[in-house]
């Protein structure tokens, strides 16, 4: 009898483990899409670079103390704190060495660089116009984001999911079949715009209001594209 048992035990293990053998064995029907999506949006941090530098009118050299005066004033009367505004460098240069002529004190010039934080570029024309042209020797957009750029890359990341899951459902629909699951989701990419940096330089975005009609010329500034890409694997009913 007790033989009997236990070769009725040891049986009964062995269609246990079969089984298990076999479920685990067994695939899991699924499908594997992938989705994206795409958010224009406006920016609203901008640092804009400019550099004056001082020259000779004539004999005369209009100095960096009177282009300053120009450029900060020009800013208080946009409306803007004065702490938007700082400086980043300053230099000299010889004048001498480009025009060939006898060294002469009065030929040493200095060029300082600023950084002005901007949220839009609509003032850009008017702070710019008030300062002496010649004075102003280049001016760039150094960097540009968006303060909510963590909420918009949570949004394409949502939209992108949703669509891959909209894709796998229309594509299963034509084979009469339907999603049963999300198995797997993964990131392939997202585009990230921390602190980016196009290089415009001053001759595209400021001329002289002489060299317009007396007007500063309009700005179009473009927008960024907050892109995610995921892969998913959804299993099938």
């Amino acid at each position: 009898m007790k033989k009997v048992m236990l070769l009725a035990a040891g049986l009964f293990f062995a269609l246990s483990t079969f089984a298990q053998q076999a479920d685990n064995n067994k695939q899991v029907k699924k499908i594997e899409v992938n989705g994206s999506a795409e958010i224009e949006i406006t920016p609203d941090e901008l640092n804009l670079d400019i550099s004056l530098k001082e020259y000779l009118k004539g004999k005369t050299k209009v100095d960096i103390t009177t282009l300053e005066k120009q450029l900060v004033k020009a800013i208080a009367d946009a409306g803007l704190p004065k702490e938007t505004l700082t400086i980043e460098n300053v230099n000299g240069f010889n004048n001498e060495f480009f025009l060939r002529k006898k060294k002469d004190p009065v030929e040493f010039m200095t060029r300082k660089q600023y950084r002005l934080k901007l949220t839009r570029l609509d003032k850009i024309n008017d702070i710019l116009g008030a300062v002496d042209a010649e004075g102003v020797e280049s001016t760039r957009i150094a960097s540009y984001t968006s303060s909510k750029m963590d909420q918009y890359r949570k949004e394409a990341k949502i939209k992108a999911i949703k669509a891959a899951k909209e894709k796998a459902e229309y594509m299963l629909a034509a084979i009469g079949n339907s999603i049963d699951g999300i198995i797997e989701v993964q990131e392939i990419n997202t585009d990230n715009y921390p602190d980016y940096r196009p290089q415009i330089m001053a001759n595209a975005m400021y001329k002289s209001a002489d060299a317009v009609g007396g007007g500063a010329p309009e700005i179009d500034f473009k927008s960024i594209k907050v892109r995610a890409e995921v892969r998913t694997v959804f299993s099938i009913k």
